[in-house]
């Protein structure tokens, strides 16, 4: 019992708040978005075409969203930004409950991937804000399970309502924002953030994107994970294509392929980061691209069930070391004044959500399976070229930051 009243009082109690959130509301997410398209087809008389479009909206306003919405929480606060955001998705669930017309559906998903993109810095700002430095990474392994822990309960009831009540899940996800806003409001108004409340110098708009260009650092390490992106992203948009052409079962190795990686995740997360802990964050990026890379040349020999299995294990441990990784770098580049605008400038990474499935769907047209993994799989590699660069020019520009202090 000592034990884990020693471990729960590590970190704020709003960090907990936003963890239990992240598992819930994320959970609800993985209940409705994946499943859609599939709404959509059934209950709407749309073409394929709209009905991309529809779904594309998310992740195409959270690419730009993100910087907007992380810029905005260290103007303003952190509180406006997360409360409005939350308040605003239970709006948007209600709103696909009702929704009657292509052009609400669109309207709707498009804030949906704008509000995602302005919390989800902003909560890692905060986390930040309210974490000593030497137990952050501890806190964005943390996330991380809670999200993949979401990702792997969401999607069975979400198959189950699917068949049943869609309407249904949309209320429920609606309802689990509106209770994560109305209990995160309560414990903010009642628990007083130092962080938040110090005056801290602000820059303007203009010149927060800039830092994108002035800071070669965060801009390398935006590009490595561009890279590594478009690597991960082939595990949702052409692997199953891939699957289902060259095994008979590929629809159901697929699925067992997604349960072993949510479930890795989950038990492993939090003992490989320990480990990857007694390395620089670098060494561990690395080790991520290239067990990344070793997964993607994995999926290109699948025969049966074994190799696709170690293919995925590789490609999963590649995302354990890797993503809470990208996370404690983006807080080690940012200054304090600046810490939401440089998680929300991290949201550029999801340009290669965009791209991979353009770009291994183009491979996979013209030339067969195992070509489009290998020069992927060269693709994510290239990114421990940015990575190294990235990390040379954030040490020098501490080294010259203390030489003019000194």
């Amino acid at each position: 019992m000592k034990k884990m009243k020693k471990y729960i009082g590590q970190f704020h109690p709003i960090v907990w708040i936003l963890l239990i959130g992240t598992v819930l509301t994320r959970g609800s997410a993985f209940m409705t978005l994946p499943f859609l398209s599939i709404y959509l087809s059934r209950h709407m008389d749309l073409s394929p075409i709209i009905i991309g479009l529809t779904v594309g909206m998310s992740p195409l306003m959270g690419t730009v969203g993100g910087f907007i919405g992380g810029h905005l929480s260290d103007r303003f606060g952190r509180k406006p930004i997360m409360l409005t955001a939350l308040f605003t998705l239970a709006f948007v669930y209600y709103g696909f409950t009702i929704a009657n017309g292509q052009g609400w559906f669109i309207l709707l998903n498009a804030i949906n991937g704008l509000c995602t993109s302005f919390f989800e810095p902003t909560s890692q700002a905060l986390m930040a804000d309210l974490t000593d430095k030497e137990k952050r990474m501890k806190v964005y392994s943390l996330r991380y399970t809670a999200i993949n822990i979401g990702a792997s309960v969401g999607p069975l009831l979400g198959a189950y309502l699917a068949n049943s009540s869609a309407k249904l899940s949309f209320a429920i996800t609606g309802s689990t924002y509106l209770l994560y806003g109305i209990v995160l409001y309560m414990l903010m108004k009642k628990l007083v953030i130092s962080k938040e409340e110090t005056n801290k110098k602000v820059v303007s708009f203009i010149a927060a994107f800039s830092i994108i260009k002035l800071d070669k650092a965060l801009r390398y390490l935006i590009i490595g994970s561009i890279l590594i992106n478009i690597g991960y992203v082939q595990m949702d948009s052409n692997l199953p294509q891939v699957l289902e052409g060259t095994l008979e079962n590929g629809v159901a190795v697929f699925s067992v392929l997604l349960t072993i990686n949510a479930v890795m995740v989950v038990f492993l997360q939090l003992p490989i980061s320990h480990l990857a802990g007694r390395f620089s964050l670098l060494q561990a990026m690395a080790a991520g691209s290239v067990f990344t890379a070793a997964g993607l040349i994995g999926f290109s020999f699948i025969n049966g069930w074994v190799i696709a299995i170690l293919a995925m294990i590789l490609l999963t441990i590649g995302e354990i070391l890797i993503f809470p990784s990208n996370s404690m770098m983006m807080d080690e580049l940012a200054p304090e004044h600046m810490r939401g605008t440089y998680f929300g400038a991290g949201q550029f990474r999801k340009i290669g959500n965009f791209l991979g499935p353009i770009m291994g769907g183009y491979l996979l047209s013209h030339f067969q399976g195992q070509i489009m993994f290998w020069v992927i799989a060269i693709l994510s590699l290239g990114s421990i070229i940015f990575f190294i660069a990235g990390n040379k020019t954030y040490l020098s520009t501490r080294v010259n930051r203390t030489e003019k202090t000194v």
